[in-house]
């Protein structure tokens, strides 16, 4: 048996990974290594971006530089950027710190890399506007909003640009994690304005549930992004999306050839490929290894992605 091409569409590359992060909070080499492991990997494929802090973008360079491709070798490592938040003095010089990173890394024998993504939060629209005024055309922002109260505001500011919405979906406290009323109003607010978004924290597995360590109630990454493109392509409403994020039944979810099931709604693959390269994008995790393990214990991978390399 194959992964679906509809789960695989959604799979590809959506993980961002983020193991500086907690509760991994790995060291640097330790995590360099093993986003080298998980890229070698045959499940690698679900793997999107690394994520470093501008702050710490000389000490990633120093663990990664015997691991970098060489220009003649496979594609960059790329990477997502944690920069200043928008309308801090810290902001200019952390871009000024990615172009030195981005020029040295571009350079024969420098080992292949590219930062080209950045991620910062704002919560004024005069700020977010100062700041997305002052990034080059060559990094894609990630603007991390709020979701405590209604976003709607700050979406609309990143509609008019060509940037994206960043929400926290979880923590190391419970005050992080959003009610899956919260998070179905953005979802809904965001495919309505056509403003892509991403994830982080707290969605390490594909269905909801509980993380007594914190304590809370953690939504499932399958029920986010399927409910998401759902959102995009059928204007589903707040109370809708609502229910599909509380789903902690796997049945719920039918991947087919064509299309993907999830409850009573229906997406093509068409539909969900278009959403996961204009809206739905990614999510950050400090663990590749449990959304992996999680998905094959619930056997929604093929025999192509089972085998691990170490």
């Amino acid at each position: 048996m194959s992964t679906p091409a509809t789960l695989s569409v959604l799979l590809d590359g959506l993980i961002d990974y983020a193991g500086l992060f907690p509760p991994a909070n790995l060291d640097m080499q330790p995590m360099v290594d093993t986003y080298r492991r998980v890229m070698l990997d045959p499940r690698g494929w679900m793997v999107g971006r690394v994520i470093v802090p501008v702050s710490r973008l000389e000490e990633f360079e120093l663990a990664a530089q015997a691991l970098l491709p060489d220009e003649e070798e496979a594609d960059p490592w790329c990477i997502s950027a944690l920069a200043s938040p928008c309308g801090s003095d810290g902001l200019a010089p952390d871009l000024d710190a990615i172009a030195r990173f981005n020029a040295r890394h571009s350079e024969a024998g420098g080992g292949s890399a590219v930062i080209d993504v950045v991620e910062l939060k704002g919560t004024e629209a005069k700020l977010i506007d100062q700041a997305l005024d002052m990034l080059p055309d060559t990094l894609f922002p990630f603007v991390e909003i709020p979701l405590d109260d209604d976003p709607r505001g700050l979406i609309a500011v990143l509609a008019g640009s060509e940037a994206a919405a960043k929400i926290r979906t979880g923590g190391v406290t419970p005050e992080l994690y959003p009610s899956n009323s919260a998070l179905a109003a953005f979802l809904s607010a965001s495919a309505a304005a056509g403003v892509p978004f991403k994830a982080t924290a707290g969605l390490h597995h594909p269905l909801p549930n509980d993380n007594a360590a914190v304590p809370a109630r953690q939504q499932g990454f399958l029920n986010v992004f399927v409910a998401a493109a759902m959102a995009l392509h059928h204007e589903l409403a707040p109370e809708t999306i609502e229910g599909l994020l509380e789903s902690a039944d796997v049945g719920s979810f039918d991947f087919a050839e064509a299309a993907v099931r999830f409850g009573t709604h229906t997406i093509s693959l068409e539909e969900l490929e278009e959403a996961r390269l204009g809206f739905a994008i990614s999510f950050g995790c400090c663990s590749i290894d449990e959304p992996w393990e999680d998905l094959q214990a619930l056997g929604l991978l093929g025999e192509e992605s089972r085998e691990h390399v170490s």
